[in-house]
């Protein structure tokens, strides 16, 4: 932008710059006439008015009449500035060149070495445009407004060259000058993408050693304080966000600087008596949350007969990321927890472990969320996980049932998508075949589109000859037909070429699904799904729809030796109620760690490492391990639906089922991502 001082005589701007761009060497402008300077004003009156080519006349004429004038330093600036409204960037560059290559001063230098850069810039020029901006912030007592346009528009150059450290010395500098709120705002968000996305570590090591980088030394501290934090080098880190933090002044990421300082400040101190459990005490979670918390309070020792005087610290994660992560810094901080249960849920699952691991005490989750151990060496977990129910669903389907065919229909969620992709990924691996593939909205209620999609009757196009046929076979067979009758909407029989349907989702939406494959003519085809298809709630919904399907889940709590275990009568009478699947994980956590800390372990590091080396310590209904993926290793049952029953399947119990013709299924969609 060419800075412009209104309609101010421009005698009166070079009075403004005079003290600030003395330039030696240079010969001092000649007054012009009075009258020079009268022409010159009635020229910018021309000039506003639009009158830009007579205008030019004048002004090439006052400055070939008045060389090395006032005046003509004040014409050959006017003279440029329309140059450059009518977008003719190679005049304009030669006009404001003219005045900065005079052997006389000129007060408008700092003008004319921008408008000659931008001018370059369009032209395509950068580096001649780069070294212009240089040339004008040397400048002598430069104008500050000047400077901070200079780095406006050399922001720009540097950013097109990739010299990412320059880029940020000139945004910081705008940071830092620039009165606008607005200006300075977006700044400091160009400031934070530079450092996190464009800088490697060398180049931040090089920014936090620059004093002029301002605000971008303690957006670079801070990125390498979480670097250092993820190696466990805590020393260094906490000395990157203490930098962070001084430098920051002013800005969000002083206060997020300090939170980091307290947080490695607290891994001192620990309190070996005291647990932590990030749980969804509110929403719609909540009475899970309070089912597994009375599992692990009856582990620990809080309650019962044999109390243990170990602490138990509970912070509701709210059911969000960023609550369970606050969470975990709470217990840590606040609570200097020894180590943390949780979390349930599999959207909160990832902040809990990932901020566990940064910061050093080891986390327990019971959540099925994929790949959850893989974070860390301090991650635990006592669940049955999707890979774990995935992985026994299609054993027990192609090496007990024999079946080499499937589909899979799975809403478009978290929990659809990662057990559609863990399904099709094992059917592959075991030599089977995925032959056809259907998403739908998780919200859905009506799942006709979807089904007919999947079994290749919804698009007629796709088959059309075969309509065509059917359609003439079916006028055929009218003995009457009347203008309002019309063919039926399933002339097309749908293309069945797979021996079962995988379906991850709710007993409601299963329970809404299964009608609707019968109502489609899909009959004599397995459903499978996951274990949250073990309650009433699937066979009431589905009724005989669902008979025959099957899944996979724990037996634990069906086992005769759960009912007659020292938990089950401890918990009854502590609690008043029978205990599921969700207390008895979370009881049997708070087994292994009441047993890890009667031990003697006294540190974070101690109880990862007791928890890594788990073997053979009794649980509920017998010994509980440690694999070495830091799973807490538990045998699955498959179970069937039989006579509105939910059963443990056995061979006995299998019907036999018609053989599956081979056919191409019209609607193969990929959900890989």
């Amino acid at each position: 932008m060419i800075l412009r001082l209104s309609f101010l005589p421009l005698y009166v701007s070079s009075f403004i710059l005079l003290s600030c761009s003395a330039a030696p060497k240079k010969n001092p402008p000649l007054v012009a006439p009075f009258d020079a300077r009268k022409e010159l004003n009635r020229i910018q009156i021309d000039s506003a008015a639009g009158a830009d080519k007579r205008a030019q006349q004048r002004l090439r004429k006052l400055i070939q009449t008045h060389p090395k004038s006032d005046v003509a330093d004040d014409a050959t600036i006017q003279l440029a500035r329309i140059y450059l409204k009518q977008q003719n960037f190679e005049q304009c560059y030669q006009t404001y060149m003219s005045l900065i290559e005079s052997d006389v001063f000129s007060p408008n230098e700092a003008e004319a070495l921008l408008g000659a850069s931008k001018c370059l810039h369009r032209l395509g020029r950068i580096d001649e445009s780069l070294a212009l901006t240089q040339r004008g912030l040397n400048i002598p007592g430069l104008n500050p407004s000047f400077k901070l346009e200079f780095h406006k528009h050399r922001y720009q150059l540097l950013i097109s060259t990739g010299d990412r450290i320059e880029a940020l010395y000139s945004i910081a500098f705008i940071y830092q000058n620039d009165p606008k709120v607005e200006v300075r705002s977006s700044a400091l968000a160009r400031v934070t993408e530079l450092v996190n996305l464009l800088l490697n570590e060398n180049d931040l090591l090089k920014v936090i050693e620059d004093s002029r980088l301002g605000v971008a030394r303690a957006q670079a501290a801070f990125r390498l304080g979480l670097l250092r934090l993820r190696q466990k080098d805590f020393d260094s880190a906490r000395s990157h966000f203490a930098s962070a933090a001084d430098w920051g002044s002013g800005t969000p990421l002083k206060v997020r600087a300090e939170n980091y300082v307290r947080q490695i400040d607290s891994r001192r101190r620990v309190e070996a008596n005291t647990i932590g459990a990030v749980l969804p005490l509110t929403g719609r979670h909540a009475s899970i949350a309070q089912r597994t918390l009375r599992g692990l309070q009856l582990g620990l020792g809080v309650y019962g007969s044999n109390r243990s005087g170990l602490k138990l610290s509970v912070v509701d994660s709210e059911g969000t990321p960023d609550g369970a992560r606050r969470a975990v810094e709470r217990l840590v901080v606040e609570d200097s927890a020894i180590a943390i249960v949780g979390s349930l849920l599999s959207r909160t699952a990832t902040s809990v472990a990932t901020k566990a691991e940064e910061l050093g005490i080891p986390s327990i989750g019971l959540s099925q969320k994929a790949g959850l151990t893989g974070i860390g060496n301090y991650v635990f977990r006592n669940a049955i996980t999707s890979e774990m129910q995935v992985r026994e669903l299609v054993r027990v389907a192609m090496d007990q049932l024999g079946m080499k065919r499937f589909a899979i229909l799975y809403p478009n969620d978290a929990y659809g998508v990662e057990f559609a992709n863990l399904f099709w990924d094992e059917v592959l691996a075991r030599g089977g075949t995925v032959a056809g593939v259907q998403i739908y909205n998780s919200k859905e209620t009506d799942f006709r589109g979807p089904i007919k999609r999947l079994v290749g009757t919804f698009y007629l196009e796709d088959r059309r000859s075969e309509y065509t046929s059917r359609l003439k076979d079916w006028y055929k067979k009218q003995k009457k037909i009347s203008s309002r009758q019309i063919p039926p909407d399933d002339l097309l029989p749908p293309v069945v070429d797979f021996d079962a349907i995988f379906i991850p989702d709710t007993p409601k939406a299963a329970g809404q699904i299964a009608p609707m494959l019968a109502y489609q003519g899909i009959n004599n085809v397995r459903l499978m799904g996951t274990n949250i298809w073990n309650s009433q709630e699937f066979i009431r919904r589905g009724e005989r729809n669902v008979q025959n399907a099957i899944f996979v889940d724990s037996n634990m709590t069906a086992e005769a030796a759960f009912r007659n275990s020292k938990f089950f009568r401890e918990f009854v009478s502590a609690f008043g109620e029978e205990p599921g699947l969700f207390e008895a994980q979370s009881y049997e956590v708070g087994l292994i760690l009441r047993h890890t800390l009667s031990n003697g372990e006294r540190t974070r590091v101690g109880v990862a490492q007791a928890l890594a080396a788990l073997d053979q310590v009794e649980g509920i209904t017998g010994p509980i391990s440690m694999t070495n993926q830091r799973e807490i290793a538990r045998p699955l049952t498959p179970f069937i639906v039989k006579n509105n029953a939910i059963v443990t399947w056995n061979a006995s119990l299998e019907e036999p089922y018609p053989q599956i013709q081979s056919g191409k299924s019209a609607n193969k969609k990929s959900l890989k991502k």
